[in-house]
């Protein structure tokens, strides 16, 4: 909890700000303290790891969890505080073997407990400052949110919207937590488990104990959203680790109130020099070691959404690039291994990221039912790729969100079932089925 407490010191400090240093009247800080607002959510997530192999024992996890938002109101045109506490804990059911728990869900121990939030916040008009430990909601620095506690920064952000629809973005971040990890760490997912002190599981974990630590990211972006046209660019400066630039847009068209056709186009390219830190240790990516950093992906999606659902087909080409850390694997820092990246063909339990250089077929389709409480989603995506071989995922999603008196709570089970591959990317090179259960309750 090393950084746990340094974030009380930022919120203490902030606070006695907001009392002492902003002149305000009085009846503003009352309003400081009564216009804010509380929420959260309330989760019992229980996951489970199947495996054909008999070399590679079943691994499950259950964790109830608890995230705490409190943001007070505004004083002085526009500042305020926020604050968020999260915990979880296995509540007595972690197996009793290691090699049998699930420790991508909340890592190896019975409980986690953080501040994964505290900063100051200054909003007015188009302008938007937030400085402190914060949730990031970028494509491919975000929260991460599919275990029972989310991913967050420490970062300055900057936000300006000069028109609706349109805003642009600027971030630095200095440290990160983990999913499993109860404080902020100077690391990110190439890095080990327990990596100067961190609790970091589920993570990529190539990198050697003695890598060199990173020093955060720039990220530059803007987005723009009409009726019509959503579209992005981001840059991303991921230091000691490669620049990325990333453009992703769609163009939807109604034609009627229950037929909207719709095209969507991506494209990612990252470089890195040897000053690289995985250049510079030697590491491997899927077993291939390079002198630098070189990727580039494009991908399209075409669909429609008809009535109470949606059609697609999604492809992504990951091209190959010899000399190249990985052939020309992805280096994205705060996704690799957690499948959480915008790629079209990104599956729930991995993508183009994690399989390296290649191509990827998705096919989906979703609907919803009873008043939209209750949706289903099917997936199959076919992989062939140069260092994992060819592979092909089918997945299930089942959301159930209740109305009324229960209004906030939802039951959802997501299963993924994956075939084929070299390499190890299953267990054995067996088929590998992992299914989640997640109960969470918005308040």
């Amino acid at each position: 909890m090393r950084r746990a407490s340094h974030s009380l010191i930022i919120v203490g400090g902030l606070l006695a700000l907001g009392a002492t240093s902003i002149c305000v009247a009085d009846d503003d800080m009352a309003q400081f303290f009564t216009a804010g607002h509380v929420d959260g959510q309330l989760r019992a997530y229980n996951y489970d790891r199947i495996y054909a192999t008999t070399d590679k024992a079943n691994a499950r996890a259950f964790s109830g969890a608890i995230l705490l938002n409190v943001q007070s109101g505004t004083v002085a045109n526009g500042f305020s505080v926020g604050v968020s506490a999260v915990s979880a804990n296995a509540l007595g059911t972690k197996p009793d073997t290691p090699a049998d728990v699930d420790v991508s869900l909340m890592g190896p121990g019975n409980s986690v407990t953080a501040l994964s939030q505290a900063f100051l916040q200054f909003e007015n008009g188009r302008l938007l400052v937030r400085a402190g430990d914060q949730y990031l909601d970028t494509p491919w620095m975000g929260s991460n949110d599919s275990r029972v506690l989310p991913s967050s920064y420490e970062a300055i952000l900057a936000q300006v919207t000069p028109s609706q629809g349109w805003t642009i973005v600027g971030i630095r971040s200095l440290q990160w937590k983990s999913r499993t990890s109860d404080g902020f760490h100077a690391d990110n997912l190439y890095y080990p488990s327990t990596y100067d002190g961190d609790s970091m599981y589920g993570n990529n974990a190539s990198l050697p104990l003695t890598a060199r630590r990173p020093n955060g990211t720039w990220t530059i972006g803007t987005t723009y959203a009409s009726e019509y046209v959503k579209a992005e660019s981001w840059y991303y400066d991921f230091l000691g680790f490669g620049r990325m630039a990333y453009v992703d847009g769609t163009y939807k068209y109604k034609l009627g109130s229950d037929f909207a056709p719709f095209v969507s186009a991506q494209y990612a390219d990252e470089v890195g020099g040897p000053d690289n830190i995985l250049v510079e240790t030697q590491t491997e990516l899927l077993g291939v070691a390079g002198d630098r950093v070189r990727s580039r992906i494009i991908g399209a999606d075409v669909g429609a959404s008809v009535f109470n659902g949606q059609i697609d087909l999604a492809y992504n080409q990951s091209a190959q690039q010899q000399g190249a850390v990985g052939l020309g694997s992805f280096v994205t820092p705060y996704t690799i291994t957690y499948a959480t990246d915008p790629l079209y063909t990104t599956s729930m339990l991995r993508g183009l990221v994690e399989q390296g250089p290649g191509h990827a077929w998705k096919a989906k389709a979703e609907y919803a039912f009873l008043d939209d409480t209750l949706r289903f989603v099917m997936a199959y995506t076919k992989y062939s790729t140069t260092l994992r071989g060819d592979s092909h995922d089918v997945y299930f999603d089942v959301v159930y969100d209740f109305k009324g008196a229960l209004h906030g709570l939802s039951l959802r089970n997501r299963f993924e079932h994956s075939e084929g591959g070299i390499n190890d990317l299953n267990p054995g090179n067996k088929p590998f089925s992992y299914n989640r259960v997640m109960l969470s309750y918005k308040f």
